[in-house]
């Protein structure tokens, strides 16, 4: 026999092995349900749910269910409403049902397996929490892995259930945990074929990127850069000013061995003049990631409640949630309402003063929709004094700086700080050079938090001489929107029911239909081609698994762009026999969980 395990989305055939194995589980062995005719069980949500499989050759171990949110329903539903259990309220929150490993493989590691795999596929389609029915008589089982009760029972057949739920995260590193050394064992001989990576990289905020890899972060194969297409990173299509490349040419030996103004002086004084701004108002950072961890960790604690967006730029959520611990709560911008913040909704959330810091991502990444700057001082201006505010406009040049509320950040006792950076709108991305704004007192506090000569000598040259050429900026801004169409409508017109959103900065999204290959697959197949774009699915279960963002690039690279695109498209199919169709079966519910009891190894 093959002694490779394979883990995979279920196929056609393999529904018809699931149907019959729940019904030798919970119909002959555990009494769940009546045992029926056909020999087969099955339920309502079968044509919602992701089956996951694990198996060795022909032969067929076990199986793991996943009801995602965007389903619109859970199992759980047909015992509790959302009045008795919120839990089946939160858009946030992935089903995990029937894990069932045939008789022979229980005890085996094929039932951590499963969980693992489907902790990963809730984790890739931006699930943070699950939920599960556990048997009451394998609770401490349960308990053990990192769920948790909510104190809610459930009765079905012969058999009562505990409601169970756990953070995405928290239950995947448990199960690493306790079963890491096997995981890791077995991973050599696993072929993995979902569209999610076994594991990530710990500890880090997971970013578009994975173009530099595929040029080298030795250095070494620099001349891949003309052949890589970098559009999972929102780099600027364009050059830099031509004063940019003067001055950073002018004398380069100096410019790598000579210590840069320590504090930033000539490069804040800069942006003073171009902005309008007073200069006590400004904070200089090397990058807006490095402002972010340096203001957010001076500022909250695990005690500290935050709003974000969601779906919005991950950093955000990496550092609130994972480095300082705060509470963190979302508001969900809709699809239906064309991504746009819904003004009264996030004027009703803050006016209270509950939040001691909201986040506004503003044009927002990854949607690019922008909120006018009227109606976001407007809601600022009901919020008590206690509310910080962190308006990140590091897109802002593509909607017209004149909609900046730079100028609200640097009014004296001000809640509202400001976040620029200079490396999207002004091709300085290398470079890593940004600014704050905020009250004189708020700034001088996190300027002495700064270390020195935190941007170096040849970001300062750079930003100071990008800023004082602002024409090139506006014309290359302004062609920005018409390559942007342009890659639009190049992709909308490859049909398969794709959903094109261009927004207002320098990048669309591309939603696949529901019965096409998810947004990884595409974005693997791409690379295929060295056309690098960025799976969104992770940032938030609204894109369901099916979103692209693209970064628009210079015309032969978005054309490019749309040639791999097709060629994804025409490889992968449009249906996934892993979810497509629903298959006509006796109706009885199938929730429940077979026993998956000590770990040996598989044999």
């Amino acid at each position: 026999m093959d002694r490779t395990l394979q883990l995979r989305e279920a196929t056609l055939e393999d529904r018809d092995w699931i149907h019959e194995l729940r019904h030798r589980v919970y119909a002959q062995e555990l009494g769940q349900h009546p045992s029926h005719p056909t020999g087969r069980l099955s339920d309502e949500l079968d044509g919602d749910n992701v089956y996951l499989v694990a198996a060795r050759g022909p032969v067929r171990i076990g199986f793991i269910s996943i009801t995602p949110p965007w389903a619109g329903r859970y199992g759980l539903e047909k015992y509790l409403d959302r009045g008795e259990l919120p839990l089946l309220a939160d858009e946030d929150v992935f089903e995990i049902r029937i894990l069932t490993v045939e008789p022979e493989w229980r005890g085996t590691a094929a039932g951590p397996l499963l969980m693992y795999a489907a902790l990963r596929w809730a984790a890739s389609r931006g699930g943070r929490r699950v939920m599960a029915m556990g048997r009451t008589e394998l609770l401490g089982m349960y308990l053990s892995a990192g769920l948790h009760q909510v104190e809610r029972t459930v009765e079905c057949g012969a058999l009562t259930f505990e409601v169970l739920t756990g953070d995405v995260e928290q239950l995947t590193e448990a199960a690493m945990e306790e079963h890491g050394d096997t995981l890791r064992r077995m991973r050599t001989r696993l072929d993995w074929r979902l569209d999610v990576p076994f594991s990530t990289p710990p500890d880090a905020c997971q970013h578009g990127g994975a173009s530099f890899t595929a040029i080298g972060t030795g250095f070494r194969s620099l001349h891949r850069r003309h052949e890589v297409v970098a559009a999972d990173v929102l780099d600027a299509w364009f050059p830099p000013a031509p004063g940019v490349c003067s001055v950073l040419a002018e004398d380069p030996a100096w410019t790598a061995r000579t210590s840069p103004p320590a504090g930033a002086e000539g490069l804040l004084a800069e942006i003073s003049e171009a902005r309008s701004l007073p200069v006590e108002s400004l904070v200089a950072g090397a990058g807006s990631s490095d402002l972010i961890f340096r203001a957010f960790g001076h500022w909250l604690t695990g005690d500290s409640r935050v709003l974000l967006l969601d779906p919005a730029y991950g950093e955000y959520a990496h550092v609130t949630g994972k480095v300082t611990g705060c509470r963190v709560d979302r508001l969900r911008l809709r699809r239906d309402r064309d991504w746009h913040i819904d003004m009264d909704r996030l004027a009703s959330l803050t006016r209270s003063g509950d939040y001691d810091l909201v986040v506004v991502v503003n044009p927002n990444n990854p949607t690019g929709r922008h909120a006018p700057a009227a109606g976001l001082a407007e809601v600022v201006a009901g919020t008590p004094a206690r509310t910080r505010w962190w308006i990140d406009e590091a897109y802002l040049g593509y909607a017209g700086l004149g909609e900046s509320l730079s100028g609200l950040a640097a009014a004296e006792n001000s809640p509202v700080v400001v976040c620029t950076s200079l490396s999207k709108m002004y091709a300085l991305s290398g470079a890593r050079a940004a600014y704050l704004v905020a009250d004189p007192g708020t700034a001088a506090e996190l300027r002495r938090r700064t270390p020195p000569w935190q941007v170096g000598l040849p970001a300062q040259l750079a930003a100071v001489a990008a800023l004082r050429d602002p024409s090139h900026y506006a014309g290359c801004w302004e062609r920005t929107h018409t390559l942007r169409r342009e890659l639009a409508d190049g992709l909308a017109g490859l049909g398969g029911e794709l959903t094109v959103e261009e927004g207002v900065a320098n990048f669309l999204t591309v939603t696949l239909p529901s019965h096409g290959p998810s947004a990884a697959r595409v974005v693997a197949e791409c690379r295929r081609h060295d056309v690098y774009l960025r799976d969104l699915s992770p940032l938030s279960p609204q894109y369901e698994g099916r979103a692209v963002r693209i970064a628009v690039r210079e015309p032969a690279g978005n054309e490019r762009i749309v040639a791999a695109f097709e060629a994804a498209l025409d490889v992968l199919g449009p249906q996934r026999g892993t979810t497509a169709s629903r298959l006509p079966a006796p109706t009885a519910d199938g929730t429940g969980g077979a026993a998956v009891l000590a770990e040996r190894p598989l044999p």
